[in-house]
């Protein structure tokens, strides 16, 4: 990544508020980038976005990407020149209680977003972040490559392959031989610190330490592409830098995942954030029956990544965590969370 094209691009993320969309603005706040962010407001309480105080170096516009008229007029008025789209309904036990909410945000919001760039034409790249779950799983020991069909058992799965077809239909429709260059991104399973989102395994574990009880996991044995938050934005990062330089040619999808000794069972990763946390935390087996259907195992294949980018992750796993709880210590102590995440984020680059 070459870190003067960042400085006074203007660039649109959706999804600011949210984990993965607070580390993202701080980190092209530290480039230099005019950061312009429109999502719903932050859905938890503490949250990033507040806690890193990001509103202060940056257009923060409180909007729902579903609807159309309030997008577009955003996208009118600012005329972002590199846009990347993290807002979506991102929990798959969420899909399932409210399917309608998670097919609107993620389908239709992808829809609106794509619209209204072709009405304004003012963006020269943009990167969709789609997930790791957008393919159809099936169980096998090797990594999904790019190439794979899309699918989803569940609601959340299957919105995002959804919006990885929905974004091909509109790079074919309307952008091709186009100025604006349109690729997806799917990562892993993300970690760092700051996320406090609902049934996820970090969030959910720094919880429990916070009441005093047990982290309850539902599936031991499922493995899943664990990686810092850091790791894929530095991959969408890269992208779009390539997509304004070189254009048509890093179109397309793209993987963004850890290396292949990184995708670990969740026991795993439950024993080593015990180790790293120390006194006060542990877990057990959630003995109750009937949670929603989640995959076994899914890993990523990044060689295009690798080959054709230059991408490759830096941090390992064990760094991850390391970091991780490292945050969440210093938040418990009370530190500036701000300076925390740009250390980080310094020693990354």
């Amino acid at each position: 990544m070459d870190a003067a094209f960042w400085k006074a691009k203007k660039v649109l993320i959706t999804g600011h508020t949210g984990f993965k969309g607070s580390w993202f603005a701080l980190w092209l706040q530290s480039l230099g980038a005019q950061v312009v962010g429109y999502s719903l407001p932050a859905s938890t309480s503490p949250n990033l976005f507040e806690l890193a105080s990001l509103e202060k170096n940056m257009q923060s516009h409180i909007g729902d990407v579903r609807d159309f008229d309030s997008l577009y007029q955003l996208i009118e008025n600012e005329k972002p020149e590199i846009v990347f789209h993290l807002a979506a309904q991102a929990l798959v036990r969420r899909s399932y209680v409210n399917p309608i909410e998670t097919y609107s945000t993620n389908v239709m919001g992808t829809v609106n977003l794509l619209e209204a760039l072709r009405q304004v034409g003012s963006a020269r790249a943009a990167v969709i972040v789609t997930s790791d779950k957008c393919y159809e799983n099936r169980e096998w020991s090797w990594g999904y490559r790019e190439v794979e069909p899309m699918g989803g058992h569940d609601p959340y799965s299957s919105s995002k392959a959804c919006a990885e077809i929905v974004t091909a239909a509109y790079r074919h429709s309307y952008f091709e031989n186009q100025p604006l260059c349109i690729a997806s991104a799917r990562a892993g399973n993300v970690i760092g610190g700051g996320d406090w989102a609902e049934d996820r395994l970090i969030p959910d574990f720094m919880r429990a330490i916070m009441t005093g009880d047990s982290l309850n996991v539902r599936n031991p044995q499922a493995v899943r592409p664990w990686q810092h938050v850091l790791e894929p934005l530095s991959g969408y990062l890269m992208l779009a830098e390539r997509l304004w330089v070189e254009g048509n040619a890093f179109t397309g999808g793209w993987n963004f995942g850890p290396d292949d000794q990184d995708a670990k069972p969740v026991e795993w990763i439950a024993n080593a954030l015990t180790r790293l946390w120390g006194k006060g935390s542990n877990w057990k087996l959630d003995l109750q029956k009937n949670h929603p259907h989640e995959a076994n195992y899914l890993k990523l294949d990044i060689s295009k990544a690798r080959s054709k980018l230059r991408w490759r992750p830096k941090w390992s796993l064990e760094t991850a965590l390391s970091l991780t709880v490292a945050w969440y210590k210093a938040y418990h102590e009370k530190n500036d969370i701000r300076d925390i995440m740009l250390k980080q984020i310094a020693d990354y680059n």
